[in-house]
């Protein structure tokens, strides 16, 4: 799996006005320096997390970026599926039918698409339970966190809705 550098960046961005919540504002230049991005590139991926509503931006010299609603109630999941998109979708398979115009498995028989749907429920499980303000915090409580969810994941694995 890969993640997009939109995904990497934005989180980034988003961990640095975490890290300020209740401080006030942080300035995109700030952001852009401490994530060493370019102002344009930051401001991109902050509208982007405006637009979702993840943050709200405030205009004039003491303004930038705050977060729309505390850092605890942001799972990593959400960013990261406002950044991009999941990791799976039942599109996928329209997309890899190799020369043909459907896939020779159809959407019943295919044993590789129900181990996609798998880790794509797997992940959004962990991801859901990670958030901002666990990665805000540091290293260590985000192996927590990780830890945690892990378990928690492994606890509860189930099959995907069309393998059952």
């Amino acid at each position: 799996m890969k993640l997009s550098a939109q995904e990497e960046y934005g989180l980034r961005c988003l961990v640095q006005v975490a890290r300020h919540q209740g401080q006030g504002p942080v300035p995109i230049r700030v952001i852009a320096e401490r994530e060493g991005l370019s102002i344009e590139y930051a401001a991109k991926l902050m509208r982007a997390l405006r637009k979702a509503e993840l943050v709200d931006s405030q205009r004039g010299a003491a303004g930038g970026y705050i977060l729309n609603r505390p850092a605890a109630d942001i799972s990593i999941y959400s960013v990261l599926i406002t950044l991009d998109s999941p990791l799976y979708t039942d599109e996928f398979c329209t997309g890899h039918t190799g020369k043909l115009s459907a896939c020779v498995h159809g959407s019943a028989g295919c044993s590789i698409r129900v181990l996609w749907q798998w880790m794509d429920a797997a992940l959004q499980r962990s991801l859901e339970r990670v958030t901002l303000a666990d990665l805000a915090m540091g290293p260590n409580l985000v192996r927590n966190s990780l830890s945690a969810a892990a378990s928690d994941a492994s606890a509860s694995v189930t099959q995907p809705e069309e393998a059952r």
